[in-house]
């Protein structure tokens, strides 16, 4: 049993599992109720099967199928985040049909018994009763526990993205390796997408249709020409300035209509981060937000990795989803990582 098994939960297009597969772990399932992620998961992750389904439906039998005998099993789940975050707060979360996602997780481990466990969310996430509920069943089942907000920077990532990443393990003693990266050494946007060919507002490159940008309306156009790498839109002629920026209640929102730096990190990647007026998405000196591809690269997704099929129209939203929702690829090889030295230390 010297081998690590895993089977991804809420897999998404697959950045835990590839990262997972760039670790050496030996990745044989996904699943995600989203059957448009299937070609992204499959194309990208050779021998990973993606299984369509809720994972409120799951049962432990079914997993257990799956794994190969005499190996140690790694059940990954990063339920998505949306109830979790900080964007949710002041509203009714328990309604949010994504909260029992992560009771459904821990049904499953109590099912299976897996050697390993890891969930990935928002730091957030600590502060909910089902956070401290799921971390108690690990205890009582037997798992020893570390779990721990982590700067992704620290790990090569180039985004300022905090996550909470929990460990476990009925083996032993886990822990994440320690960060590779101080301050000064950060991996940065131009070092990530500095070579990609340069674009207009709405155009697509011909040799990689997935770097492609949204257009800009005139007046956005024209923002974005005032704007500052690092700035704000405060940088702006006040002629331009959106109306709720005008009001008192708008002058506190400075996290939207901005340029990345070329030698920081960029903001958090979401799911809308193909749009200007989203967040810190404008290109660091051209005129236009950031790409798709772009962002999957700051997601740390190799510049190879495809999320439809060649036959199919690039949509952004639907892809921009995909890209934002991922665990970063670079995250899950630490995770993986992380859990192949757990394994080499029971020897």
């Amino acid at each position: 049993m010297n081998s690590i098994t895993a089977i991804d939960l809420f897999c998404g297009a697959g950045g835990l599992t590839h990262g997972l597969i760039k670790a050496g772990v030996n990745v044989i399932a996904g699943v995600d109720v989203q059957k448009s992620c299937k070609y992204a998961y499959e194309k990208n992750n050779y021998g990973a099967e993606f299984v369509n389904m809720d994972v409120r439906e799951l049962t432990g039998m079914e997993l257990n199928a799956l794994y190969p005998k005499k190996s140690v099993r790694l059940l990954a789940g990063c339920a998505p985040c949306q109830p979790f975050s900080t964007y949710s707060q002041g509203r009714d979360v328990k309604n949010d049909k994504k909260w029992p996602l992560l009771y459904a997780f821990s049904r499953l481990i109590g099912e299976v018994l897996p050697e390993l466990v890891t969930m990935e969310n928002v730091p957030d996430v600590t502060k909910h009763e089902v956070y401290h509920d799921f971390v108690g069943h690990l205890g009582s089942l037997g798992y020893r526990v570390w779990a721990q907000k982590i700067y992704c920077p620290n790990y090569g990532i180039p985004q300022s993205r905090n996550r909470h990443v929990l460990l476990a393990s009925r083996l032993g003693d886990i822990k994440i390796l320690e960060p590779i990266r101080k301050p000064k050494k950060y991996r940065t946007v131009r070092q990530t997408i500095g070579n990609l060919p340069s674009l207009r507002a709405g155009e697509q490159c011909l040799k990689d249709r997935l770097h492609i940008s949204a257009g800009l309306s005139s007046i956005n156009l024209t923002r974005i020409k005032h704007s500052k790498p690092g700035g704000t839109w405060r940088d702006w002629p006040e002629s331009l300035m959106a109306e709720c920026h005008r009001k008192a209640t708008g002058k506190t929102y400075v996290s939207v209509y901005a340029r990345m730096s070329w030698d920081k990190v960029s903001p958090t990647i979401t799911t809308q981060s193909y749009g200007f007026g989203n967040g810190r998405f404008g290109h660091p000196d051209q005129d236009r937000a950031i790409s798709l591809r772009e962002a999957a690269m700051l997601q740390t997704f190799p510049k190879s990795y495809q999320f439809i099929p060649p036959n199919e129209k690039v949509q952004l939203a639907p892809i921009g989803t995909m890209i934002g929702n991922a665990v970063p690829v670079n995250l899950g090889k630490v995770i993986g990582r992380s859990f192949q030295q757990h394994i080499k230390s029971m020897k």
